[in-house]
């Protein structure tokens, strides 16, 4: 099990654009192009992108960022885009992400880790607290959660 940054790892850009694409469909490819091409070079820490991959086979990805389409722009960073292969669901690797975005977040001077869901149960199993709504630019509205990293 590896996970990597593609900021840290430059040559995986476009399997990254290519993953995070096809796994959040619903997304306009434009907009992972755009954020994962342009954070190799970021000044800042943020924003990051993650994969995970298994026996040379990428099986998930997440990113932390600093605002995920949400209203609450006082809270950063953010945890985005968790998604694991169906077929390797329910072995704890979306858990193996998180840990290490917490890692990161904890690197970078943050104290808190901010995500938007509409799950309920998954998050709060791993540590997140729900603190308040939060409300897309396109109508929708979502569950906010904190942890202390």
């Amino acid at each position: 099990m590896k996970i990597i940054s593609v900021r840290e790892n430059p040559e995986y850009k476009d399997v990254a654009i290519q993953y995070f694409q096809g796994s959040w469909p619903e997304v306009a490819p434009i907009i992972y192009q755009d954020c994962i091409a342009n954070c190799i070079d970021a000044a800042q820490s943020l924003p990051q992108w993650y994969l995970l991959e298994k026996d040379s086979e990428i099986i998930g990805c997440t990113g932390l960022i600093t605002n995920d389409f949400i209203s609450r722009m006082d809270l950063y960073p953010w945890l985005c885009a968790l998604f694991i292969n169906e077929e390797h669901r329910g072995n704890n690797y979306g858990n193996i992400l998180i840990e290490h975005i917490k890692s990161d977040t904890k690197r970078f001077g943050f104290a808190h880790l901010y995500l938007s869901t509409e799950h309920i149960g998954y998050y709060e199993k791993l540590g997140f607290e729900y603190i308040a709504q939060g409300y897309h630019p396109w109508g929708d509205e979502s569950r906010i959660y904190q942890v202390l990293v």
